[in-house]
């Protein structure tokens, strides 16, 4: 009786393992025709008897499966089907398929890695773009680098929670972005090329048609990353988020400029000056020969009344950046606080003419000093607050001339006409 059992349940795995290897047959030639849809159909009929397979027709299963999914375009489960291959040949020792499967996979990659390349640089459909450098990342998860553009094109798209999600995942792997670029100057035009691999480039010296070869490594992204992070967060008004994510890239990168830079914008959403010109002085003592850190520090005095001190930082940004237009306005407009005073005076003494002739005649000083500046400003830039300000000083100082030829200028900025 023993034996009867035996010889029936070896002839019930034998009838299995025909039938396997009859659907696998059939999935095979449908694949040789290209009908991807009836394949996949054929290879999923064995999908319940897959764990009772013989290794042979299971690595074959995942073969055959991965190129009915690549024909039917469904790229991802392709991929999981073909890495499952190579994990499982792997683990039994033969490769019988992985030789045949990773070309596959490898063409599968840059079919979809060209087709986000063309939506994100021809077609500027960034929202596709990140949908297709997303799916290039799953299929190749070493190849960080297109996730970092999923990241850039979702955000573009103003898709933040998708560009979020992808920024995080980076920051989680902990992807630099830091690579080696092979340059070299073309002979021909004089300028510097990225060769891709230094095999290539040095193949382009030795032709004659570049020279200067050189290497570099790029800078981290880090910092951007988290940046990005902290940007998505205040789009969505998740500023204190933001914050903290800025912070914890201070403790990395301390001495990295930029980030303070960006924290301290977020403290003008949040409107504690106070913390964000701290945060302009530290930024200084790093980089003290920044205009721009400068001026920050100038607005932030004059805000708070201490316009002498802006003054001082507003020609020290002149000094690093003699065309420093903003510099020079923020300076003039600084100059002048002292006018209300000396307006509320002379609204004191109305009847008093002589007080009132001397106070006006304090204001025109004030005008005269401040004018240089503003006329620099209107050279370096002219926008509609330069010419009204020129407008106003040279009415009270009754320059008629200069005010005449503003005028028109003045009115046409204003309507257009």
């Amino acid at each position: 009786m023993k034996k009867q059992i035996i010889t029936l349940s070896l002839g019930l795995m034998t009838v299995l393992a025909f039938g396997q290897k009859k659907q696998l047959r059939t999935a095979e030639k449908a694949i040789k025709k290209q009908q991807y849809a009836e394949a996949l159909t054929t290879i999923s009929s064995v999908d319940g008897m897959l764990a009772d397979m013989d290794e042979k027709y299971k690595a074959k299963y995942y073969f055959l499966k991965g190129q009915a999914l690549a024909g039917k375009k469904n790229f991802e489960e392709a991929a999981e089907s073909f890495n499952t291959l190579f994990s499982y040949e792997k683990e039994i020792g033969r490769q019988r398929y992985t030789k045949d499967a990773q070309p596959m996979l490898n063409t599968m990659i840059q079919k979809v890695s060209e087709r986000a390349i063309n939506l994100y640089n021809k077609d500027q459909d960034f929202s596709e773009a990140a949908k297709n450098f997303a799916l290039t990342y799953k299929l190749s998860p070493k190849d960080t680098a297109f996730l970092y553009n999923a990241a850039l094109s979702a955000s573009r798209a103003k898709e933040l929670d998708a560009s979020l999600k992808y920024f995080r995942t980076l920051k989680e792997v902990g992807y630099t972005g830091i690579e080696t670029q092979y340059l070299a100057t073309e002979k021909a035009t004089g300028k510097v090329a990225n060769l891709g691999s230094k095999q290539q480039r040095d193949l382009m010296v030795k032709s004659g048609t570049y020279t200067n070869p050189e290497n570099k490594v790029t800078d981290s992204k880090q910092a951007e990353i988290v940046k990005n992070i902290g940007y998505i967060l205040v789009q969505q008004g998740k500023t204190e988020e933001a914050i903290v994510a800025l912070q914890e890239a201070r403790k990395a990168n301390p001495k990295d400029v930029n980030l303070i830079l960006n924290e301290a914008q977020l403290y003008i959403k949040l409107e504690k000056m106070d913390k964000f010109g701290a945060l302009m002085k530290e930024a200084v003592q790093l980089d003290p020969t920044n205009p721009i850190l400068f001026f920050n520090l100038g607005v932030v005095n004059a805000n708070e009344n201490k316009h002498e001190e802006a003054i001082k930082y507003y020609n020290k940004a002149i000094e690093l950046d003699p065309k420093y237009g903003d510099a020079y306005m923020n300076l003039a407009v600084s100059m002048l606080a002292g006018e209300k005073e000396i307006v509320d005076e002379m609204n004191k003494n109305l009847s008093n003419f002589k007080k009132y002739d001397e106070l006006q005649e304090k204001q025109k000083a004030l005008y005269k000093k401040a004018l240089p500046f503003i006329i620099k400003a209107d050279n370096l830039k002219r926008t509609e607050g330069t010419v009204r300000s020129l407008l106003n000083i040279y009415d009270t100082l009754r320059m008629e001339k200069e005010a005449d030829a503003l005028r028109p200028i003045y009115k046409k900025m204003r309507t257009g006409n």
